[in-house]
Parts: structure tokens; sequence; C-alpha cells
């Protein structure tokens, strides 16, 4: 058999564990040694593989900086940093026609820069910021809508724990993806706002005008978020800049994060003993993930799918724009069944090697590993919120009790087709990516 008969098999029978609901992390390892136990024809070779699998992923240094981005995360979550974060950005806009829910994206990014986390973004402000819309008397549909999609912007803006996967798995400087990650967030955060803008001049009934604040309480608001942006700028900037590494920029982030949830009084010990567990609880998660794609990655090298994959495409004479689409659709179903995680860890070993060998706009290798790698980013998130899974519509969802689940998916609609605008002008625009990479790397 052929390696991409094989690989279809092996994909066959992941997907077969994933309908009777086995863990991703779990499926992955049993596709892949049940593979690798065909391909070798004997048991042998995979124990021998077994015995520094784990080793060799988890004693990996790059790995540390996971932890200390989620700890990061859960100071910001447990410390009420997210309360700070949206009252900022409502003291300015939440006067005007649709203006808590343009806050409530805006809040959203602020809090997904230090978060890393869409799943953690959309909870945590939904928590915040739904009271809020609904005492205006905000539509269902526009708040939890709204609230879905901007938790979407906790795994674009950085830092970004999916991000940080594809630097490890491609080789590829965190440092860089995170500068790269930074404009196309920008115009994710303005897209959103303007379907936001759009909705409500269409419907002023769905989204009123706030309360006006006066410049006192905003520029109070903004001393009280200021630390926070800080910790952002010194975390981006240290590790692109080379004052710090990605490890060690995390843990100044983590460690600053949580002196300021301690002294704004919002991190109390059961707020610190949370943020542990928490964070103990989505490492190991990720780790099993992590250990499940190396078994199914180490199948799939040994099958030489990849390999013929890519040799395949280049020889079909297919419009390296056409094989980009086709990857692009293959991620947004994809999303329909697995997490971003999964996602990347499952497809970046068989696609990077493809679009590596394919020409876009004459770019280098690192130019094009960076523009693919804020590409997948954006579509993995997209499937944060498209039917029928779109985990972040559920989580929006069973915070908002009183709204039916049609109406919030209703209510994503008009961000996904801002979605679709914002990877249409990447993959015309390699440079809203590359721009900031291009411009801090000549400095």
């Amino acid at each position: 058999m052929s390696g991409i008969a094989v690989g279809s098999l092996v994909f066959a029978f992941l997907l077969a564990l994933m309908v009777v609901r086995i863990p991703i992390g779990i499926a992955m390892f049993i596709a892949g040694a049940g593979g690798y136990v065909y391909l070798t024809d004997s048991w042998m070779p995979l124990l021998s593989s077994l015995k520094n699998l784990a080793y060799a992923r988890l004693s990996n240094y790059d790995l540390v900086v996971i932890p200390l981005f989620l700890l990061m995360g859960q100071f910001a979550t447990h410390g009420g940093l997210s309360h700070s974060l949206f009252r900022f950005v409502s003291a300015f806009m939440g006067h005007k026609p649709g203006g808590v829910a343009v806050a409530a994206v805006g809040a959203c990014a602020g809090f997904g820069a230090i978060c890393g986390s869409s799943l953690a973004t959309a909870a945590t402000m939904g928590q915040v910021v739904l009271p809020e819309l609904r005492r205006y008397g905000y539509s269902g549909s526009l708040s939890t809508g709204a609230l879905a999609a901007g938790g979407t912007l906790g795994i674009l803006i950085p830092p970004s724990v999916p991000l940080i996967i594809y630097a490890i798995l491609t080789q590829e400087s965190i440092g860089k993806l995170f500068m790269a990650a930074v404009i196309p967030g920008i115009i994710a955060m303005i897209g959103y706002m303007i379907v936001i803008k759009i909705w409500v001049h269409r419907n002023p009934g769905a989204g009123p005008a706030g309360a006006r604040v006066g410049w006192p309480e905003r520029l109070r608001s903004l001393v009280q978020v200021g630390p926070v942006l800080l910790v952002f700028v010194v975390v981006i900037v240290g590790i692109y800049a080379g004052w710090a590494t990605p490890t060690e920029a995390a843990a100044i982030g983590a460690a600053a994060c949580g002196i300021i949830a301690v002294v704004s009084g919002g991190l109390r010990w059961k707020g610190l003993l949370a943020s542990a567990l928490g964070t103990a609880q989505a490492t190991a998660m990720i780790y099993l993930v992590l250990l499940g794609a190396d078994m199914l990655n180490a199948t799939l090298a040994l099958s030489q799918l990849p390999v013929e994959l890519a040799n395949w495409v280049q020889g079909s004479g297919l419009s390296p724009f056409l094989v980009m689409v086709a990857i692009l659709a293959v991620y947004i179903l994809l999303g329909c069944v697995m997490d971003s995680l999964a996602m990347i860890l499952l497809t970046i070993p068989i696609f990077f090697p493809v679009v590596m060998g394919l020409d876009f706009y004459g770019m280098g290798h690192e130019d094009k590993s960076i523009w693919f790698g804020i590409l997948t980013l954006m579509v993995v998130e997209i499937g944060l919120v498209h039917p029928p899974v779109g985990l972040n519509v559920y989580i929006i969802n069973r915070l908002a009790k009183d709204v039916p689940l049609i109406e919030t998916f209703k209510g994503v609609v008009p961000f996904l087709l801002s979605d679709a605008v914002r990877v249409t002008l990447l993959v015309l625009f390699p440079s809203l990516a590359l721009v900031l990479v291009k411009t801090f790397g000549a400095l």
C-alpha cells in the first residue's frame, strides 16, 4: 500500500475513534500506534519508540512557555483584570449606539493579549459583559454573537498557545510569529467592531447606547488598565527585541500579572489555588495531545505520506493558490469536529511540507512559514464559532441561558463574513503579516 493510502486509513480510524467520543489525544495515540505496528509488522519497533517518545517531547525547553502563558492568563482571569479592561474600553466607547458590544470586543482583544486562550477569553469576558449587555437591552443574538466572535481574539492576539505549538512544530521563531499576528489581530478586532456598527445601524433597537462617562472616570480606568497593557508590550517586544527568550518573557509576564492581580485586590488565596489548578489541568491536556500527535506523526513520517503528498501536489500543475484554498477549506471542515490545538497538531506535519514546496509571490522559506502560520491560526479560529460545533458559541450560550442556541449561531454569521474578508485579505496581501517582522527585523 502507498503512503497516502496508509495515511488515509489511519485518519479514517482516528475519525472513527473521535465519533465514539475518545479524547483527541488518546485517539491520535491509538491510531498512530496501530499504524506504526502495521507499517513495521511488529510490536517491537513501537515499544522501542515509546521508550523515548515522552521524554523527547516533554524535555523540550521551549514547551515551558506554555504553562507560563497559561498561568499568566489564569492570574488575569481570577484576578479580576477582565473587569478593568472592560471598564476602560467601555468608558471611551460605551456611550455610542452598539458601544457596549464594541467595548466587549475591545476588551476581548485586550484580555487575549494576556491570556492566550480563546475559550478562557470567551468564558471570562462573557461573565463580565453579558450582565451589562442585558442591562442596556441589547438583543440576545448580537450580545452572544459578539462575545463568541470576540473570544476568538484570545488565540489571534499574541501570546497565543496554538501559535507557540506551530512554532515548535515548524522550528519557527515564536517572537516573529507573535509580531506577525499583531496586525491581523487588530484587523480582526476592527472588523468585528464594524460588523456591530452595521448591525446597529440596520437595527437600532439591537444595541442601544450606554451611559456616557466623564473624563475623570476615563482617566481612572486608564490608570487601572495601564499595568496590564505594559505587561503585553514588555512580553511581546521583549521576545522580539531579544531582551528575553520566550520562556523568560512568559515568566516575567506571569509574575507581573500575578503581582498586579494581588495589588489590585482581585487575587486572594482561593484565586491563587484556582489559578495553579487551572494551569496544571490545561497543561496536562495540551501535553497529552502533544504526545498523541507525536505518535501519529511518527507513523505518518514512516508511511512517507507528507513527502508523497508534497511531491504529488508539486507535480500536479495545480495553482499554488488553489492548493492554499483547498487547505483552508479543510481547516474549516475540521473545525466541525475538533478544537484548534488538535487541528494544528494533526495537519501541520502534512500541510507544511506542501506549502513550503510551492511558490507564493516569490517569498522565501521563513516569510512563507510565518505567513502560513498566521493564515492557519485565523482559519482555525473560525472553527471556534462556526456551526455545528463552535466551542465558543456553546460557552457563551451556556452563560446566556435565556438566549436560544439558534439565535447565538445566527448572531455569529455576520462575524464569520468579516472573518472571510480578513482571510482573503491576508491571502492576497501577505505583507499584512510580515510588515512588522520586516520593520523590527531591520532595526
